[in-house]
């Protein structure tokens, strides 16, 4: 097994002791937990089969701990130019020449968000993706951390929607997606 480390920014009081012995109980003898800027968060260093695997026991892990709630997990898919310089280990201006087309093959993947603005983002699945990354593993490891973001994202918004009839219809749409897929 290959041990993964990744961040899970958790909703909940995890500066209470009680909440503190119930992670361990429920298996997270394997993470640091802490709060910062207002954030909790467990940093893990998990054993397991996929990336998919360790995170989804985790979350599940914490959330039996009663009265925590996963939002995201981290390093996040969403990027600046600056944290994709920072994941490929080049310069900023290297990574804004090939955004240009300037280097490499071209077409880089559009932003998805402030794509006139000085604060792009964009999806480190589409970089990884598009860059080809040689090892099928790093692409499939960025495809879940969007993908998982996503749902956590889904149940956070689903649980706060004051219209029910609206919560079902998302909640139907997202269903018919899921079995176009699988």
């Amino acid at each position: 097994m290959t041990e993964y480390e990744f961040t899970l920014l958790i909703d909940g009081d995890l500066t209470d002791e009680d909440v503190a012995r119930r992670l361990f109980e429920a298996g997270c003898d394997d993470a640091t937990f802490g709060v910062i800027n207002g954030a909790g968060y467990g940093e893990f260093i998990r054993e397991a089969p996929s990336l998919a695997d360790a995170v989804m026991s985790a979350t599940r892990q914490v959330e039996s701990a009663g009265r925590l709630r996963v939002r995201r997990i981290e390093p996040d898919d969403i990027v600046t130019m600056a944290e994709i310089a920072d994941r490929l280990d080049r310069t900023r201006e290297s990574v804004r020449l090939l955004i240009a087309g300037k280097r490499g093959r071209g077409e880089f993947p559009a932003p998805i968000s402030h794509a006139r603005d000085r604060g792009r983002l964009w999806r480190w699945s589409d970089v990884a993706e598009w860059l080809d990354m040689p090892e099928p593993e790093e692409r499939e490891s960025a495809h879940f951390v969007a993908a998982a973001n996503a749902a956590f994202e889904l149940r956070y918004g689903v649980q706060r929607l004051n219209d029910d009839t609206a919560a079902k219809e998302l909640l139907q749409l997202v269903g018919e997606t899921a079995s176009t897929i699988w």
